[in-house]
């Protein structure tokens, strides 16, 4: 009796083992598909942009084909009254729609603010502002962000950890839905996360976010917003004495003096403890 019963609780904690690495797997698969929104650029009267293979800008109400991108040539976008227009020859050619989206026929690249981006861009003219969004996967957005905000030089497991940081922010700030008014989900300085697109990136500090695909820091089933800073001084800092996630801890920053908002993981204390 005593080796049946035994039998039955070894059964069902495998089976529910199987059941909790079931939905980890399923938990990080959702994370890895999510897509980003960057505000690239906010309230202009003009934005230019390139590609660097042929590309196509559609009616983003409509997904309707408006016109077609040359590789390697720079297109200037202007708000048209309450549409957008595209200059061609020196010319503003209507596009009909205050919304469009820009994507490569192929596997490329897009360009804007003298830097190249993986994914698509949005262009919306709201009030007769335009601003330039850039959509793309969360991994290659990372990809772009570690390196932006890290030293690639610097130890790969400080690198994985800030890979996980970054990630975790993106996703819980994408949840809270802090610029959903202006139709992006982050923006691409330090009141975010610094995003520098594909120019950005280092092959140390895009295996260190492939070796980390999908792992995010969770607290009762919810993404945390993972902050982080340069150095602390010595000891971490809180926002505020009812945060549940965030204590204050001593940071082996070594010698290197405050800089930044000291709350969270401190990278060069990161840094010094992979070491």
């Amino acid at each position: 009796m005593l080796l049946c019963c035994k039998f039955v609780y070894v059964t069902i904690y495998a089976m529910l083992k199987k059941i909790f690495l079931a939905i980890i797997i399923l938990f990080i698969s959702s994370i890895e598909a999510q897509a980003v929104r960057v505000g690239l650029i906010t309230d202009a009267k003009e934005i230019k942009i390139g590609s660097s293979v042929s590309a196509e800008i559609y009616d983003s109400l409509h997904n309707r084909l408006l016109y077609e991108i040359m590789p390697m040539k720079v297109y200037e976008f202007k708000s048209n009254g309450n549409e957008l227009a595209v200059m061609i020859n020196k010319k503003p050619i209507g596009l009909g729609t205050n919304q469009i989206k820009i994507r490569t026929k192929e596997q490329g690249f897009l360009c804007s603010k003298r830097a190249w981006y993986r994914g698509e861009f949005i262009i919306n003219n709201w009030g007769g502002t335009i601003t330039l969004i850039n959509n793309v996967g969360l991994e290659d957005y990372l990809k772009g962000v570690v390196p932006s905000e890290m030293p690639s030089k610097w130890n790969e497991e400080a690198l994985k950890a800030q890979a996980i940081a970054a990630r975790s922010y993106a996703v819980a700030t994408l949840s809270a839905g802090k610029h959903a008014s202006k139709g992006f989900d982050l923006v691409d300085t330090t009141a975010d996360q610094v995003y520098g697109g594909a120019s950005a990136e280092k092959e140390r500090t895009t295996k260190a976010v492939e070796d980390t695909k999908g792992i995010v820091l969770v607290q009762k089933d919810k993404v945390i917003p993972t902050y982080y800073h340069a150095s602390s001084g010595g000891q971490t800092k809180v926002w505020d004495s009812g945060s549940s996630f965030l204590k204050s801890v001593p940071s082996v920053d070594g010698d290197v003096k405050k800089n930044g908002h000291g709350v969270g993981m401190s990278q060069h204390g990161a840094n010094n403890l992979a070491q």
